[in-house]
């Protein structure tokens, strides 16, 4: 083990720095707080030792104690308790208020940085590190505010008390001062062993997270597959490491305890006897040795909080880094200040020789690109509707995704009304843009809440939104109707009824630019027909544009652009692809010639007479 760095030590100052800039004032309450519990515990030493020379003394000579010195010893040690106490309350009241200010500030500047990452971002970082990143480290980070301003209180307790024990009797002051380098050694080879410890201990939290947010979000395949033990067993592979981390460092830590609290116990009993023989010699009185007993014993204790201090600084140092790295993340989207046109008329999009790769992790480690769109050129005229075909793989998700750009093209633009989506201003897509994702997510909130997602809208705008999803034949039957809550990601609809509240929840904003990815799959084909035909006649005023797989869907468009590994192979009327693009019309029939090559299998082996049906 190696003692905690000198780096590290400079990067836990610099973290503390920042804390205490971001929250000065609740951080100087605490200090102040902590200098009034300091200077009081080493007030109460000299008082216990002015009321045993002056009262206690007094009064066990004269075996006879009045009301009057009863009184003066209760008033003045409470108003020194009460200081005292005022002292502790400022302090962890203080830093209470500055640790818990900066966990809450670090995680909303965490969670809307998130927000601001591109998707490209999201996609190289799972949502369980993500979690950790939020939460845990930013408690990592700032749970040094506990024991900080204790012992910066310490530091004036020390100075006070020294400087008292040195005055009352310089010999005894300098026995008691052996004790405090003891205890400093102690606590600093005591970090030597910890900071290690407590450093892998948070990491493995974070790891712990990952999989543990993996296993819930992926329960539904789990129980499916029948992987419950499998799974079960790597999240213990990663809890046990976390639980033998864990016990390394209660076992370092009851290992060293009774060690560091024996040595002011010892100290404590070797100034008493000292100053007992002292005593005896007539060089002290009984009152100074009590007086420097009592504090010494007050004082050796605080002295932990230097230790507690430096057993913080790793886990705040790794806790700041990983929080840190998301703040700095690059690659934010930037925007500029151009508004689309006002009004309600449908908007025209195009992407102009588009290119994009998504970053993969090879098994070395390394970062290498797969590209998945290449050159790609599509015009989708106002008010039409145009689908996107293709076979599995070949991008169509992807474009649909650069379209409302979820994700910036690597190279090429998409353009809006001829305007770069990149030079408009922040919202000004999402404004006028819906989009639905083939996997609809519902929050654990009422129909209404899912529709509207915060718009100001009415009930009769809802139901209309409904109606043209065909969603509001089940969704009035349901018990509540529109405050039905349809529970954790819409656990109780079926996968179809969840892609119909997506869709009426794009359509409830009258977009003038609607994109469905596929969004109909776990529809009815029937039900989907009236769908888009409901829709068509509903959004005269929207474009149009639905990653399709169905001929009947395909052939509801004006255009179909077919994408094959990543390049627009031909694009044009569904009638004419048919005739004029053979590997187009193997895809879109495949289903169609699929069904009636089954029977006339059924047909061919039917038997052709009674005669040849068995008996």
């Amino acid at each position: 083990m190696t003692a905690v760095p000198r780096s590290t030590l400079c990067k836990g100052a610099a973290v503390v720095a920042r804390g205490i800039r971001e929250q000065p004032r609740w951080f100087g309450v605490a200090v102040v707080g902590s200098a009034l519990y300091g200077i009081m515990t080493g007030a109460m030493a000299w008082v216990i030792g002015r009321l045993t020379a002056t009262v206690i003394g007094p009064a066990v000579a004269a075996r006879e104690v009045t009301a009057g010195q009863l009184w003066q010893i209760g008033l003045t040690i409470s108003a020194v308790v009460l200081l005292n106490v005022a002292g502790i309350i400022l302090r962890r009241v203080g830093a209470g208020f500055a640790m818990y200010g900066l966990g809450a500030a670090y995680r909303q500047r965490v969670t809307r940085q998130y927000l601001e990452l591109p998707l490209r971002w999201h996609h190289k970082h799972p949502s369980g590190q993500l979690l950790s990143n939020a939460n845990a480290d930013v408690e990592a980070t700032w749970n040094i505010f506990a024991p900080l301003p204790m012992a910066l209180g310490v530091i004036v307790m020390l100075i006070f008390g020294t400087v008292q024990m040195v005055i009352v009797d310089p010999l005894l002051a300098a026995v008691a001062m052996v004790v405090f380098p003891l205890l400093f050694a102690a606590n600093a080879l005591f970090q030597r062993r910890m900071s290690p410890q407590v450093t892998r201990a948070q990491q493995l939290r974070a790891d712990v997270s990952e999989v543990a947010h993996e296993s819930f979000e992926a329960a539904l395949i789990v129980k499916a597959l029948g992987r419950e033990d499998q799974e079960a067993a790597r999240f213990a592979a990663v809890s046990h490491e976390l639980r033998d981390a864990n016990i390394a460092v209660g076992r370092t830590r009851g290992t060293f305890d009774p060690a560091i609290e024996s040595i002011p116990t010892i100290g404590t009993l070797v100034v008493i006897a000292v100053g007992a023989w002292q005593a005896s010699r007539g060089q002290i009185t009984a009152a100074e040795v009590v007086q420097i007993a009592y504090l010494f014993s007050v004082l050796s204790f605080p002295v932990r909080a230097f230790g507690w201090v430096l057993g913080e600084v790793p886990r705040a140092v790794v806790g700041w880094e990983r929080v840190n790295a998301v703040l700095q993340a690059t690659g934010a989207m930037e925007f500029g200040s151009v508004s689309l046109p006002p009004g309600t008329d449908a908007l025209p999009i195009a992407a102009r020789s588009v290119d994009y790769a998504y970053e993969v992790e090879n098994p070395s480690g390394a970062t290498d690109r797969a590209p998945v769109l290449q050159g790609v050129t599509i015009d989708v005229s106002a008010g039409g509707t145009t689908a996107i075909v293709g076979p599995t793989g070949s991008g169509k998700s992807t474009l649909a995704g650069l379209l409302v750009r979820l994700v910036d093209p690597d190279t090429g633009v998409v353009l809006v009304d001829s305007v770069d989506l990149r030079r408009l201003r922040h919202g000004a897509l999402a404004e006028a843009a819906a989009f639905v994702p083939q996997q609809a997510f519902l929050f654990e909130d009422t129909v209404r809440g899912n529709v509207t997602l915060g718009l100001q809208v009415s009930d009769d705008q809802v139901w209309q939104a409904l109606r043209i999803a065909r969603a509001d034949g089940f969704v009035s039957a349901l018990p509540g109707g529109l405050d039905t809550v349809v529970g954790e990601r819409g656990a109780n609809l079926s996968g179809g009824q969840r892609q119909r509240i997506a869709l009426a929840r794009a359509i409830v904003r009258n977009p003038r630019l609607l994109i469905l990815d596929d969004a109909t799959s776990a529809i009815d084909p029937s039900v989907e027909q009236e769908i888009l035909a409901a829709l068509r006649r509903a959004a005269a005023g929207t474009t149009v544009l639905v990653v399709a797989s169905r001929m009947a869907t395909i052939a509801l468009a004006d255009d179909v652009v077919f994408l094959a590994d990543g390049r627009v192979v031909d694009h044009g009327p569904h009638e004419q692809l048919i005739e004029r693009c053979p590997p187009y019309a193997d895809l879109v029939t495949a289903y169609v010639r699929d069904a009636a090559a089954r029977a006339e299998t059924r047909h061919t082996d039917a038997p052709e007479s009674a005669a040849e049906v068995p008996a």
